[in-house]
């Protein structure tokens, strides 16, 4: 039997593999490159020490950082020793902090019943605590205080230990945290970080419980180290001892997520902190084609702060990276799309394809692109754009504004933001409509001319009705996009978000700029097409009814479509890394700060490497942002790849204007639109030769936007002009 489990252990590993499980009685750190089998080496050493070294079960801890990685683990050592995995503990950071803390409720001061809360129910509870403490909520929001929370309990800081510098700033939230702490003490609730810094606490200040649990604990594996934060850390520090033998497997090169706490210096940390440390280098790698390696090891190669690893293949050479010089967003989209159909048309599966892109913002037209042409596809982790909340509450406002009898609209944002009118004045309002069978903006009318409940109740209803009256007033005249930027900044949509602060909330941002991008461009093409439409009307119907085809068209087999973060971890045959512009990739607030620069090459790195055979870069020279024109320059990443290993797309002008305005509107008179193309080159007498990047208007009379020289770019009406095409 244990010659069997020994045949099954260590078939089709190489020999870098095989070391790494085989060594005992050291600490070990395991450098593991994408797709190099890190996870195969940690389920492998995990069945080798039960099965050949005879471990018992209860020895080994495996630490990972999602419960579908641990599941998985679990599920294939027993597939390849069977053995009963029970008494193993796997899990993540929170699940096995979680599992301590109910084992050990009393000497962690919890009550047995104790209950965790999600961040929602955190939000809930800081939001009570910061009005009941008469701290302004505008300024001092429940999302920030949350921030400012887990931040100092990810850093392993209880009130007491922070330093306070007699600042308003750091008081004010210093009070916050205390009496949120109280609360939570009281109640027993315990939130996701809370889990850590509460397990780490049980072991610092009962060292019986500790020692049990280091002599317990003989074998510690830890997956993903890269990402660990400062408490976690902490927390491995304390229980690996010197009879402890430690495994942790990372790569300082896909260390992409600083953001929320992840230290990358904690593999350093650990060859400091932890004696007798040998290391070993995965660099094999099982995904992709030397090419695309070779491109992955020279990018990498230009960050600094790194261990240093070369990842090779058997595999072939493959195809040269491909790079296409869009001419805007609607171009890069069209080309995309283009090669996803010929990828579909020689065999290949969407679920195949993946599209990755640095802000989610980015999917956008790229969702439009492949709704219209029919192609099945999926948001993996994350949202469709007219389904995140920020869009569908700008909308409710364009809905409401264009019919006041849409009580959906109306539920939706009557107290977004807040404004004083929860869950009992829309009782209220609900119980006259169902009883007068009215909608709910003529029962809110209804109770205003009645005067039949509090005057606080009058003055806040009143103030949403005047409200969406002035927003319709204001707005009527004005274009589609510039209606749509005065009604979410005049509702406080933007301004609520604004004063959050914290990632979720620039995210947010970005998307309701995105939708004011996206009503220019729609009421540019609208209006070409025909003036008599209402452009506001054909909005919201055309985001109603993308969101529904949608639905209708996702099937397991679609192309996925995510940002890079999250496709950390996957593979796909055929990729495309979309907007690698400066600016957008790497991103703006990068370019000064060196340290942020590198994770945003070893966020490069990951797009690269999730590629298995064919893998195609874009970027834009012009993109609409905000409503308006942005020229970018191509992201010095794709200047940092092998010239060897790429090939440049010719353009091919698969954006005429007639696509451009056709891909909402099939139906287009293509009479209107056979003079001038986006793309075309232009002579004009004095400027020189130029390309047509823009226009507006139809036939002779069309208004040009021409790109004569990098600096020089000018609007022009063709028939004034005196241009000839080349």
């Amino acid at each position: 039997m244990v010659l069997m489990h020994i045949f099954n252990i260590f078939k089709n590993l190489n020999e870098k593999q095989r070391e790494a499980i085989e060594i005992l009685h050291c600490n070990l750190l395991i450098l593991a490159g994408a797709g190099s089998g890190k996870t195969k080496v940690l389920i492998h050493r995990i069945a080798w020490l039960l099965s050949v070294k005879n471990c018992l079960p209860h020895s080994i801890i495996a630490v990972t950082f999602t419960n579908k990685a641990a599941n998985e683990i679990r599920y294939r050592i027993k597939n390849l020793i069977d053995i009963n995995t029970n008494n193993i503990w796997i899990g993540t950071f929170h699940g096995l902090a979680h599992r301590l803390l109910r084992m050990h409720y009393i000497e962690a001061n919890l009550p047995k019943d104790f209950h965790v809360i999600d961040n929602d129910d955190q939000l809930k509870l800081l939001k009570k605590i910061i009005k009941s403490l008469n701290i302004n909520e505008k300024k001092w929001t429940a999302q920030k205080a949350m921030w400012f929370i887990n931040n100092k309990k990810d850093l392993g800081l209880r009130p007491n230990k922070i330093k306070i510098y007699n600042n308003l700033l750091t008081t004010t939230w210093l009070k916050i945290y205390k009496t949120y702490q109280e609360i939570c003490d009281r109640s027993g609730l315990v939130d996701f970080s809370e889990l850590l810094l509460r397990a780490y606490e049980l072991w610092l200040n009962q060292p019986y419980i500790l020692n049990q649990y280091r002599k317990r604990f003989t074998n510690v594996l830890i997956d993903e180290f890269q990402d660990t934060n400062s408490i976690q850390y902490a927390w491995i520090y304390l229980l690996a001892n010197n009879n402890s033998n430690i495994m942790i497997v990372g790569d300082d090169d896909q260390s992409i997520y600083s953001w929320r706490g992840a230290k990358i210096e904690n593999i350093q940390r650990f060859l400091q902190d932890f004696p007798n440390v040998i290391t070993i280098r995965l660099e094999q790698n099982y995904r992709s084609t030397k090419n695309i390696l070779k491109s992955a090891n020279h990018l990498i190669s230009y960050n600094k702060n790194r261990m240093g690893k070369n990842l090779w293949t058997n595999k072939k050479i493959g195809e040269p990276i491909s790079i296409y010089s869009a001419l805007n967003e609607f171009d890069e989209a069209l080309f995309v799309k283009n090669n996803i159909k010929t990828w579909e048309n020689k065999g290949g599966k969407l679920k195949d394809c993946a599209i990755l892109y640095r802000n989610n913002t980015q999917s956008r037209v790229l969702e439009d692109i492949l709704l219209q042409n029919s192609i099945s596809y999926q948001i993996y982790n994350g949202q469709r754009f007219f389904e995140r909340k920020e869009i569908k509450d700008a909308i409710a406002y364009l809905r409401l504004i264009s019919n006041r009898n849409d009580d959906a609209a109306f539920e939706r944002i009557i107290n977004t933001p807040t404004r004083g009118i929860g869950e009992q004045t829309l009782n209220i309002i609900r119980k006259i409509a169902n009883e007068n069978k009215i909608t709910l903006w003529k029962a809110t009318n209804k109770i205003l001319n009645k005067n039949t409940v509090t005057h606080y109740i009058i003055s806040s209803l009143k103030r949403f009705t005047e409200l969406i009256n002035s927003l319709e007033s204001n707005t009527t005249n004005m274009p589609l996009h510039i209606q749509t930027h005065k009604i979410i900044h005049d509702s406080g949509l933007f301004m609520m978000y604004q004063k959050e602060q914290n990632e979720n909330s620039k995210t947010r941002i970005e998307n309701l700029k995105e939708l004011i991008t996206s009503t220019y461009q729609f009421a540019l093409k609208i209006n070409i097409y025909n003036k008599n439409l209402i452009p506001l009307q054909e909005f919201l119907s055309y985001s109603t009814l993308g969101i529904i085809e949608n639905k209708q068209n996702t099937t397991q087999n679609s192309v996925k479509l995510m940002t890079l973060h999250s496709a950390k971890g996957l593979e796909f045959p055929l990729v495309f890394i979309v907007g690698m512009e400066e600016g957008i990739f790497p991103t703006k607030m990068s370019w000064n700060e060196n340290i942020q620069l590198e994770e945003e090459r070893r966020l490069a790195y990951v797009g690269i490497t999730r590629a298995m055979y064919k893998l195609i870069l874009t970027y834009t020279e012009v993109r609409s942002l905000y409503g308006k024109k942005v020229y970018y320059q191509p992201s010095r990443f794709i200047n940092e790849l092998p010239k060897e290993c790429i090939k440049k797309i010719k353009k091919i002008n698969i954006l005429s204007n007639q696509i451009q305005c056709n891909y909402l509107n099939k139906e287009i008179n293509n009479n209107y639109y056979n003079y001038y193309k986006i793309g075309q080159y232009i002579q004009h007498p004095t400027f020189g030769k130029g390309i047509i990047i823009n226009l507006i208007g139809d036939g002779k009379n069309i208004k040009l936007q021409i790109k004569f020289s990098k600096n020089n770019i000018k609007w022009l009406v063709a028939i004034y002009s005196n241009i000839k095409k080349i």
